[in-house]
């Protein structure tokens, strides 16, 4: 196996190891999957980790968060506030230069809060799609998160009616 093919590998399973935490709320695996000053080989004694390869992040509607503290704390608010969500992805393609990897994909989201009558059971599922671009950076323990950017795909007045929309 070429080293190239080996490292497409390697980056899907780290694009799908972050959906998968994303989706079990394991928020120790979610910020182990982002890059660290560390990760980067900056002596944090001397250099702001703000600083050092920041960290970047858009979810649908949310301005740019940018840097470790930012970035984590949204997918803990996320994660707080979501009883379930389940990714599936489509579209995905990966692109590997260097010690760069370039993952865009289709999120089909599904996901439910609290019962409106604040049972146990979920309230109704809720579907969304965004288009996602995920960059990673090589570490010496493998590939982690450097930017993630969602886009919400608005569906047109057609589409919602279950037609194709017009070429």
């Amino acid at each position: 196996m070429s080293a190239p093919h080996t490292d497409v590998e390697e980056v899907e399973a780290a694009n799908t190891a972050f959906y998968q935490a994303v989706e079990e709320g394991d928020f120790e695996a979610v910020s182990g999957l982002w890059l660290t000053p560390a990760d980067l080989g900056v002596d944090e004694t001397y250099h702001d980790p703000a600083d050092a390869g920041v960290i970047s992040c858009v979810h649908p509607g949310w301005p740019v968060l940018t840097g470790r503290g930012e970035v984590l704390r949204s997918y803990a608010l996320i994660m707080a506030n979501t009883d379930y969500i389940q990714f599936f992805l489509t579209d995905v393609h990966v692109s590997v230069t260097g010690d760069t990897a370039l993952v865009t994909c289709t999120e089909n989201i599904l996901s439910g809060g609290p019962a409106p009558t604040g049972g146990d059971e979920l309230g109704p599922l809720v579907g969304q799609l965004v288009v996602a671009t995920n960059v990673f950076r090589r570490t010496p323990s493998g590939w982690k998160l450097w930017s993630h950017h969602g886009s919400p795909v608005l569906a047109g007045e057609d589409e919602q009616d279950g037609e194709e929309p017009p070429s």
